[in-house]
């Protein structure tokens, strides 16, 4: 459980999601005249490091470097961010790593994306050509490619902290701009404003604060008039990067193999009023959610509508599900071949059709693939990117038990989807963030926990997103951290 959290800090190489307050932060009088303006070629500083802070605690760093490329008129950013974050016990080293060539104007020209998660990696190749940018996705298994079209100016993420500098530091001005994010694998719409001229107690001098928005989050971010990233804060806080040198910035390294502390654990848990007994055998759960503005699926298994400044949800699961209006259907994405639930992959193909062997009905399929991954995916908090990942390592994280099964079951033609939510743990007394699935049985989409070799899954899985990749995942974000939760009802049996 919460292996989605881990994925979401990838994030952080994005934008630093959403606000914070202004606590610490006065005006710092009449702003520069002329506006600051720095070229690439005539950047004041050409490398920043940064510490990263996640809930008050030390992570990791990030380093960004601009230099001349070895073509003319051309420029390379580089940069990185490391994390390390425990959980259960074990440590989660997430490591990005980022080589943008850009024009003069940071158009992009071409990049290579490396990034690593527990130990599985992938990597991504870029080149823009005409109207049109042709990715090539490398990870375990194969190879996957993309083409993208791409008309006029587009921008990497990297560049985002220093276009407001390119093109002047003002108060007032606001920049729209297209992106690609190798995180999300898309062109996405990055918003700059630059809102104010200020002070800080946590920062030397004043600076620009600057919002950028990204798929509907923000981060601000405090530039110097040398365009330095002096402070970020995201997470309503408890995200923080802080400029440091580079020995300062790297030596959380040795710290964090000392640091005992839970820091997803304690960020993501949800704790109701009353503990939940016997939660794997509850087949009703009536709960109030509160903290997001989010609208939270409904379906035949759960429904849920607001009540005032709630969302009330009842979910039913096991031997009292809830009737179905009329027969469910799938779409054409839930029997995909995806990036992270490669179903077409031959050896997935093959595994599947050797699991369920001289079973054709379809129910018995999902059983015999469930307990196959019970039987020979040990669960461990390793964190993995694809399904093939899984099948080669035999161990994942609940993200990595559900992108197995929905792999099989595309493979086998039984449509999947891979959903994301909480589910009551006994062992923390709390909701925590958790990845399952529904694959469409019968004509009704029969909910599926492969951790827990659940057919059904118990009704503590409360439903938030579906989708498998990490563009999908991001409406979580406004959840994590503020997700209040209310049980109204509890119900076993029956």
């Amino acid at each position: 459980m919460d292996a989605m959290v881990a994925r979401l800090l990838l994030l952080v190489a994005i934008a630093l999601l959403t606000g914070c307050q202004s606590l610490y932060f006065e005006p710092a009088g009449q702003a520069p005249e002329p506006p600051p303006r720095h070229s690439l070629a005539e950047w004041p500083d050409r490398e920043y490091w940064s510490a990263v802070v996640f809930n008050g605690e030390k992570i990791g760093f990030s380093h960004l470097a601009l230099g001349a490329a070895q073509a003319p008129d051309l420029f390379e950013i580089r940069s990185e961010a490391t994390f390390v974050l425990r959980f259960l016990g074990f440590d989660k080293r997430v490591n990005l790593k980022a080589t943008d060539l850009v024009r003069p104007d940071l158009d992009l020209v071409a990049f290579r994306y490396e990034y690593v998660i527990d130990g599985s990696a992938v990597t991504l190749d870029g080149e823009r050509s005409g109207d049109a940018l042709a990715v090539t996705i490398s990870r375990a298994g194969g190879i996957d490619r993309q083409v993208v079209e791409a008309r006029g100016p587009l921008y990497p993420v990297a560049a985002t902290v220093l276009y407001p500098t390119v093109h002047g530091l003002a108060a007032g001005r606001e920049f729209r701009y297209p992106v690609y994010s190798g995180e999300l694998q898309k062109i996405s719409e990055i918003t700059q404003r630059i809102v104010a001229y200020e002070r800080s107690t946590l920062f030397e001098g004043a600076a620009f604060r600057v919002q950028t928005s990204l798929e509907g989050y923000r981060v601000e971010t405090w530039l110097s008039p040398r365009g330095a990233p002096l402070l970020e804060i995201g997470l309503n806080g408890v995200l923080i990067s802080g400029l440091e040198d580079e020995a300062r910035a790297r030596g959380y390294l040795a710290a964090a193999s000392l640091n005992k502390s839970e820091a997803l654990i304690e960020f993501a848990l949800v704790r109701p009023e009353q503990p939940i007994a016997a939660p794997r055998q509850v087949t009703m759960l009536r709960v109030a959610l509160a903290g997001a503005t989010r609208t939270v699926p409904s379906d035949a298994t759960q429904r849920c509508a607001s009540e005032g400044a709630e969302t009330v949800c009842t979910v039913r699961t096991g031997a009292a599900p809830e009737p179905p209006a009329a027969a469910a259907t799938a779409e054409p994405r839930h029997l995909a071949s995806t990036f992270a639930v490669p179903a077409r992959d031959p050896a997935i193909v093959a595994t599947a059709h050797e699991i369920v062997a001289g079973a054709s009905e379809a129910r018995e399929q999902v059983r015999r693939l469930v307990a196959w991954i019970g039987a020979n995916v040990r669960v461990s908090p390793a964190d993995v990117w694809t399904a093939v990942d899984v099948l080669r390592k035999r161990e994942a994280e609940c993200q990595g038990h559900a992108y197995l099964y929905a792999a099989f079951a595309r493979a086998l033609g039984i449509p999947t989807r891979v959903v994301n939510g909480i589910v009551y743990s006994e062992d923390f007394g709390g909701f925590l963030y958790h990845t399952w699935v529904e694959s469409l049985v019968g004509g009704q989409w029969l909910p599926i926990d492969p951790t827990f070799g659940s057919v059904p899954a118990d009704a503590t899985h409360v439903k938030l997103v579906e989708g498998e990749m990490l563009a999908e995942l991001t409406p979580l974000v406004e959840w994590i951290g503020r997700l209040k939760l209310r049980v109204l009802a509890v119900e076993r049996g029956g």
